[in-house]
């Protein structure tokens, strides 16, 4: 019979087959005490004594097995945890039995037979369960023949659970042949029967000298740091690697081996789970109808689906590109079925449109994420991104206001603090906007975080299809720094953020430590199997119209207040007065219409007093004023002749 049809026989061992087993085994360490004790020769006399022991120590030992639970489970499953337990049933076994023997049984029995027995037991209790699992490992070797020899780079708590685990699971194409670890304390030793080989420096050579076909990367808490040296040494070994998930991705599914998956660029920026509230949040959500404008795009189709696990009365989708609504609507009701979605397409400029789907629907809580973010194209679009991001934010605003909804929670950017870029005063002058309609009832926010990666317009997808065309990979200045947070990370923290404060606040998120994007291109070409600067060219083209070297999350004006969680802060920076930016906004407006670019600048210089404008803004306005100042002077002179 082969070892894998003994194997799913062993699978369907019954419970009386276990106790017909315990007894065989308690009756045989009984006998051979009795043995031990006379040097195999048992005299007669002491035949009574052993019928009385056995008799006793089964039974009372098959009630201690019983209650303690160690007729139980599958014997190729024990493990150092299961020892303490079958010690303490025997001891508890054996002196419940001596007990009864010395009210029972006859005198002269032997007190030495009590010991013996004990330890004859838990020998044979114990041996038998490790010989099961023996054999079972070994019969798994036996098969391991054509799996891919596998090193698992670490040597903690989730390297010792993956090795169990591809030992478990027969059908894991992997043959665990050792660990390397970058603590030089551990080389040597041996863990569960494979030994730490060397550390990472040396992983070239130990999958040279060990014909390794893959590695696995099993260090789910690696900070970015470390992510980055490890993808070094896996790239210079020359064979695949990949890595096991960190907590976040297993909370929803089961088994660690089979959710290993191919590095990505994510686990570069080293981001640990998010900790939610989720009690405060589904207070907030749960049952209620939630509005998300801009629901089309990275963050606010994010949010959407962040929303939906709170389990909310329904979500509307408001979103003016009817491609981007469409693919959410469906990806809504599939993967959301009990939570009503219901799309809407409209511009946060036409308050007309928001009225209508306001009275629709009645919302409770909007957030708003429709905004341009495209730095360069706004330099260039001046007074369409104010006319978006600002007086389409104060419409959204002014809405919510009217129809009395509880929260109007405003997604902001990095790019606000100290402004280089019209993008980033827009939207900096959208938080004064917003904030200055705080007066009691409907409650404002904005949240400000930096760069999420893969959202539309982002450098990764950029990145990704340079390297699939050969190059080269352009990247602006070789100093050029970023905060990034993932998409889901920053929706579930503005979520988190919106449970928080009373109105009129700037929450700022944490954003960790700032990524320099020339490394990021580079880990992304090695991640793609490819070498920087030999396979894929990196070229600077200079900074972009707008563009800083390093954002900021918040001015030195501003002082940050820790909030209830650790990620989430709250600025304490100065407040305007209820409806104090009406004016301003007006005379915005005024210039707007009459599309005057130099008088827009110094107006935004008034009301922003940190905003630098760029020299691209600036060339722009210095030759609109030019023109219009060569026009006058035409037409005077035509008047004079």
């Amino acid at each position: 019979m082969h070892a894998e049809n003994i194997i799913q026989k062993m699978k369907a061992v019954s419970r009386p087959i276990i106790w017909v087993e315990q007894i065989g085994i308690f009756a045989v360490s009984g006998i051979s005490a009795f043995l031990l004790r006379f040097d195999l020769c048992l005299p007669s006399n002491e035949m009574t004594h052993l019928a009385y022991a056995l008799a006793i120590w089964i039974v009372v030992k098959m009630i201690v097995f019983r209650l303690a639970g160690l007729d139980r489970g599958w014997w190729r499953f024990v493990c150092l945890q299961d020892l303490p337990r079958l010690a303490i049933g025997n001891f508890l076994g054996s002196l419940i039995g001596a007990l009864l023997i010395l009210r029972v049984v006859p005198n002269g029995f032997p007190r030495s037979i009590y010991v013996l027995d004990l330890l004859l037991c838990l020998l044979l209790t114990t041996g038998a369960r490790l010989a099961v699992r023996v054999f079972v490992e070994a019969s798994k070797f036996h098969a391991a023949r054509d799996k891919k020899r596998t090193l698992i780079y670490g040597a903690g708590e989730a390297a010792i659970l993956l090795l169990e685990e591809i030992r478990r699971n027969p059908s894991l194409p992997y043959e665990v042949i050792g660990f390397i670890d970058d603590n030089p304390q551990k080389v040597g030793l041996l863990i569960h029967g494979r030994k730490v080989l060397a550390d990472g420096e040396s992983l070239s050579a130990v999958v040279r000298k060990n014909q390794v076909d893959i590695v696995l990367i099993a260090i789910p808490s690696a900070s970015g740091r470390q992510m980055t040296k490890i993808l070094h040494h896996c790239h210079e070994s020359g064979v695949p690697f990949k890595t096991v998930p960190g907590l976040g991705e297993l909370i929803e599914r089961n088994g660690l081996a089979e959710r290993v998956r191919d590095v990505a660029v994510e686990d570069l920026l080293g981001r640990g789970p998010v900790q939610l509230d989720g009690e405060l949040i589904s207070g907030k959500l749960e049952g209620k109808i939630i509005l998300v404008t801009g629901a089309g795009g990275s963050i606010g189709s994010e949010l959407c689906r962040q929303i939906a696990r709170f389990h909310p009365r329904g979500i509307v989708g408001y979103e003016i590109s009817e491609n981007a609504l469409f693919s959410l609507d469906l990806e809504m009701r599939e993967r959301f079925p009990s939570v009503p979605f219901h799309p809407e397409i409209g511009s946060i400029q036409n308050p007309d449109r928001l009225a209508d789907v306001l009275d629709r629907y009645h919302p409770a809580i909007l957030y708003h994420a429709a905004a341009y973010k495209h730095v360069p194209m706004m330099e260039a679009h001046m007074f369409e991104a104010l006319q978006n991001n600002v007086f389409g934010t104060y419409t959204v605003a002014c809405a919510a206001a009217e129809h009395g909804l509880e929260d109007f929670v405003m997604i902001s950017t990095d790019k606000a603090v100290r402004p280089t870029s019209i993008m980033g005063v827009t939207k900096r002058l959208a938080e004064l906007a917003v904030n200055s309609l705080q007066n009691g009832t409907t409650r404002f926010i904005s949240v400000r975080f930096g760069n999420v990666l893969g959202s539309n317009g982002s450098v990764i997808p950029l990145f990704k299809k340079q390297i699939a065309t050969g190059g080269p990979v352009t990247v602006t200045h070789p100093e050029m720094q970023r905060y990034f947070m993932t998409i889901p990370e920053a929706s579930q923290l503005v979520l988190q953020a919106s449970t928080m404060g009373r109105g009129g606040e700037i929450f700022m998120l944490d954003m960790g430590e700032p990524v320099k994007i020339v490394d990021l291109a580079r880990n992304l070409i090695l991640l793609s199997g490819l070498h920087p600067d030999e396979d894929i060219r990196i070229e600077f083209t200079g900074i972009r119209p707008g563009e800083k070297l390093h954002e900021e999350l918040h001015t030195f004006e501003e002082s940050t207040v820790p909030t209830a969680h650790e990620k989430v802060k709250i600025f304490a920076g100065p407040s305007l007065v209820y409806g104090g930016m009406s004016a301003p906004l007006e005379t915005l407006r005024e210039i707007c219409v009459a599309r005057d670019a130099a008088q827009l600048i110094l107006r935004l210089k008034e009301i922003v007093p940190e905003y630098n404008p760029s020299t691209h803004v600036l060339q722009r306005a210095f030759a609109q004023e030019n023109s219009m100042r060569e026009k006058k002077a035409e037409a005077i002179s035509a008047l004079r002749l």
